[in-house]
């Protein structure tokens, strides 16, 4: 079942992204069963579904579409405020909610997660010039 849902996923996010010329984003979740501590109910589902495999999933149908996929720190990504910066645990006062203790930004913490996500990505990219790119130095992708 994950093997599939997983392929589904992996193919919709690739397609997406080539059709409207964009890179692929992704946390670099490697040893996160090693790092995250989840209640006794809960362990089941997060150790069984295969991360790695979704990856790879990704990462495959990506280089085949051309489709640039970057891995980035996953520290902090849903503790930062992406409009001060501010890291704190107190921003994420549940799960599901995200709060800024310092300037009060507010939002889903899922989506504040990937607005960092993002932005950490464009941040780690390498400034490509068109001059570069018209001499075959580089590449846009």
């Amino acid at each position: 079942f994950s093997k599939d849902v997983n392929h589904c996923i992996s193919k919709k996010l690739v397609a997406k992204a080539k059709d409207t010329l964009r890179s692929i984003a992704l946390e670099d979740l490697q040893g996160i069963r090693g790092r995250v501590t989840v209640r006794k109910a809960q362990r089941r589902s997060l150790h069984t579904w295969n991360f790695g495999l979704l990856r790879m999933f990704v990462d495959h149908k990506a280089k085949i579409a051309g489709v640039p996929v970057i891995f980035v720190d996953p520290r902090n990504t849903s503790r930062t405020c992406p409009s001060c910066g501010y890291v704190s645990k107190a921003n994420r006062p549940t799960r599901d909610e995200f709060r800024c203790e310092s300037c009060g930004f507010a939002g889903p913490a899922d989506y504040i997660a990937a607005i960092n996500i993002a932005f950490r990505a464009e941040v780690n990219q390498p400034i490509v010039s068109e001059h570069s790119i018209l001499q075959g130095q580089a590449s846009p992708f």
